[in-house]
Parts: structure tokens; sequence; C-alpha cells
């Protein structure tokens, strides 16, 4: 059956923007899953915030080997009884791997017992600009060693984390900015991988290398690699 990778998404902005539901038809979980759904080794779940119970349920997490979380209007929506559920599940042994604005998930803060804050951002559509900075990890497997990515939010630190076991990926903005754009640590006897790049109006989440680096970071979360 492979390993049971549930993608969790809020599902809001798909119902509000219309520029979302344009680039995102299906819905930012389904364009995530689809990625995976590739990949015989895994088995692959999709679940939204609209679900009973908000997608977080005991039946829905039963089994679940890698959670992989979209959030962005609804982080406060989560209540602290289900961010408690993943956050216990990751230290048991559950992979999460948060992406771009997930960095603010319940989740995610708890397991990092810091804010998650960021130094600022700017969301003007601006190149991103992407190093390997760590090319031996199994995140960074098969990505090339400097891409671009065309139109991106941009993100800069300070980012508020603990030390990150590795930092793979680290990116630049043409106005100087810099963020450590995929980080790893393991927090009990779970891995968490941060994946920075994403953005619900900007089409990255169809962009090659981001494919590549989400899978990547999928199969290092299961211990896969």
């Amino acid at each position: 059956m492979g390993n049971v990778v549930l993608v969790w998404n809020e599902y809001e902005h798909e119902h509000t923007h219309e520029e979302v539901k344009k680039v995102y038809p299906r819905g930012i979980h389904n364009a995530l899953a689809d990625i995976l759904k590739s990949h015989p080794e895994f088995n692959v779940r999709t679940a939204t915030m609209r679900d009973p119970n908000q997608g977080l349920d005991d039946d829905t997490l039963d089994g679940v080997d890698v959670i992989a979380w979209w959030g962005h209007m609804k982080h406060n929506d989560v209540t602290d009884e289900n961010a408690e559920r993943v956050a216990n599940l990751v230290r048991d042994s559950v992979g999460l791997v948060p992406v771009h604005s997930a960095h603010f998930s319940k989740p995610f803060i708890k397991l990092m017992g810091t804010t998650c804050g960021l130094g600022g951002w700017r969301e003007d559509g601006e190149p991103e600009h992407v190093e390997v900075v760590a090319p031996d990890h199994p995140v960074a497997a098969g990505l090339p060693e400097r891409f671009t990515i065309p139109r991106t939010e941009m993100y800069s630190e300070k980012f508020d984390v603990p030390e990150p076991e590795v930092v793979v990926l680290r990116s630049t903005w043409d106005k100087g900015e810099t963020f450590r754009s995929c980080c790893v640590w393991t927090v009990g006897e779970g891995r968490v991988v941060y994946v920075r790049p994403g953005h619900e109006t900007y089409p990255i989440f169809y962009d090659e290398n981001f494919k590549k680096l989400f899978t990547n970071a999928v199969k290092y979360a299961a211990r896969l690699t």
C-alpha cells in the first residue's frame, strides 16, 4: 500500500479568491497530492478544514506516515486539540512537511516552540533565486545547484525557528533579502521539513523544481531516504 501521506489544506482561499480558483481549480491540496500520486511508494490522502472535525479526526489520521500541511487564512481556527494531536503524532514518529505560509500553522509552532515569525514579507511577484546549500542531503536530490522561481512572494530573515539540523536551500531576491527556504529538524521521533516555496496565487506548485523538492521532502519525512 505504500507510506500513507495526508495532504491537509484549510481550503479557504479557493472559496473566497477568484484568482486562487483560476490557478488551483481543484484546490491546493489536490495540486500537492497530484505531485505525489505518480510515486508508487506513497498512498496519498487529502483532507481539509471543511471536513468533519477539520479533517483531523482519529480515523483520518490513523496510519498516516507523513502530513503535508497548507494553511494561510485560518491558522487560528484550527483547534488547539487538533493541533496538539498532530504535534503528538510527529513527536511519536509521523513526518510533517509544512509548505510556505504553514510556517504559522499551529502544529509547526507547537513543535518549534518559537513564534516562527518572519523578518518581513513582500507580495510583489518578483523572482526568487534558490541555491542548494546542502547538495548531499536527500531533500536536495536531483535539484540543480541553482534555480529561479519566476514569480513568488518574498520572505526575509529573521526566521524565528530553532537552529535547523540542516539548511537545504537558501533564497535571495533582487532587492537583497535572504531566507532559509528549506530546513530540517528532528522533533522527538519525527522528521519536520519546512518548504518555503509556494503561494496561493502563483503557479509554483506546478513548477518542476518545486515538484522534485516537495517529493524529496515527503520521502525524507517518511524516512524513505
